[in-house]
């Protein structure tokens, strides 16, 4: 399903539960145009802003970085984290398409529960008010990839 059909069954589903969720509402709500919000919904226009779809995801209820990826964009700050090191995001990323999506999971958790965290993961933790795992500076820097 392409980005503006998937918009539209969301917002769709929302509406059989309550009124709220019309093209007119909704659009209010994000701060866009209803002409607007029905063009993205049928793909008459490219995709938008970074900041419309993190509001679309916001209204609802669905992963801001999922919709960003049916889009075909990347949320910003995970361009920022791989243009700070290209060479060795490209690898790990490349390196992990093969992976089971299982191994993947488990990968994620391990990571969000500070099993490798390094200072960016702890500051993140910090806002989404988590404890970092058990890491002293002594590991930082380290891959536990090998």
């Amino acid at each position: 399903m392409d980005f503006g059909n998937y918009i539209r069954h969301l917002r769709e589903q929302r509406r059989e539960l309550s009124r709220r969720y019309t093209v007119r509402e909704v659009a209010r709500r994000i701060g866009v145009e209803p002409a607007y919000l029905g063009k993205i919904e049928r793909g008459d226009v490219s995709s938008p802003s970074e900041e419309t779809i993190r509001r679309l995801a916001a209204e609802l209820g669905e992963d801001a970085d999922l919709l960003l990826a049916l889009a075909g964009k990347v949320a910003s700050d995970v361009c920022e984290i791989i243009i700070g090191n290209p060479i060795l995001f490209a690898e790990l990323i490349r390196g992990l398409s093969d992976v089971p999506e299982g191994e993947l999971v488990l990968l994620v958790r391990k990571v969000r529960n500070g099993g490798m965290a390094g200072p960016r993961s702890r500051r993140r933790d910090d806002r989404l008010g988590r404890q970092p795992g058990p890491t002293s500076g002594a590991d930082e820097g380290r891959s536990e990839l090998g």
